[in-house]
């Protein structure tokens, strides 16, 4: 058989169609943090059918129900209420935060990429901006933090760049 030809019967690995390059079809669509509270309302939920369970058995010998389910129910809820705290939803993208660290470094962008980044113990998400300057070779570099919920500017370094002179 050629390497050509292919066994219907063989299972072969593929990529999910969200990963699937050849399927590309615009810019990437950064996903938003507020789907953090689908699986925090599931834990609630599950939460609470754990408390019930348990409320329901407190009295019985139950052989299927224990102090467990509430330590589980009360595991459940803490991660439930940490999940919605941390579910901010984002209103500035790469593309703003971009322009906002552009006007915040002060000069002409050559290059520059953005990376989600998240912040603090409630994971606020930011958008971590590394820009050069646009003379060849660039003379100056910065790195800017824009807040990707409400688009402040949280942090900003700009510097000569060391590496024109190598």
């Amino acid at each position: 058989m050629s390497e050509d030809s292919k066994n219907p019967n063989e299972i072969r690995d593929t990529l999910p169609d969200d990963l699937d390059i050849t399927g590309f079809v615009g810019p990437y669509q950064f996903p938003d943090n507020s789907r953090r509270r689908i699986p925090a309302v599931m834990y609630l939920v599950i939460a609470g059918l754990c408390g019930v369970a348990w409320l329901a058995t407190r009295g019985s010998d139950s052989a299927l129900v224990n102090d467990g389910f509430l330590y589980a129910a009360a595991l459940l809820a803490v991660f439930a209420v940490y999940g919605l705290s941390a579910s901010w939803r984002m209103k500035v993208d790469e593309r703003d935060a971009l322009v906002r660290a552009t006007q915040a470094v002060g000069f002409a962008v050559g290059h520059a990429s953005a990376q989600q980044v998240w912040r603090g113990v409630r994971s606020r998400p930011t958008w971590r901006v590394f820009c050069y300057s646009s003379e060849e070779p660039p003379l100056q570099r910065g790195l800017v933090l824009v807040d990707a919920v409400d688009g402040r500017i949280v942090e900003r370094l700009v510097e000569d760049n060391p590496d024109r002179n190598k």
